[in-house]
């Protein structure tokens, strides 16, 4: 797998108008349940996996897999047994 590195991904997303960059951790087997954000969100996986669920609809992410999500979209995330660390790049215009 051939990851950017932190750097890159961060210099990517302001390019593409994002406003800042994190690095989120998550502990294994945490689980989020339906909530939003005031904020459209560009991810990398870099470790560990999740599942993303919206509309009904799961999808299992690992490390190496991208997602996004539009402001306000409702979703519940679900951490795997070793967690997950990605990187989030957030556009709250």
């Amino acid at each position: 797998m051939n990851l950017p590195s932190y750097d890159e991904f961060s210099e990517q997303a302001m390019k593409n108008g994002f406003e800042e960059v994190l690095v989120r951790e998550w502990k294994p087997n945490q689980v989020l349940e339906l909530h939003e954000h005031e904020f459209k969100v560009s991810a990398l996986v870099v470790q560990g996996n999740f599942t993303l669920t919206i509309d009904g609809i799961s999808r299992e992410l690992k490390a190496g897999d991208r997602f996004e999500l539009p402001k306000f979209k409702a979703h519940s995330e679900h951490y795997g047994p070793q967690g997950a660390i990605f990187w989030v790049a957030r556009d709250y215009s």
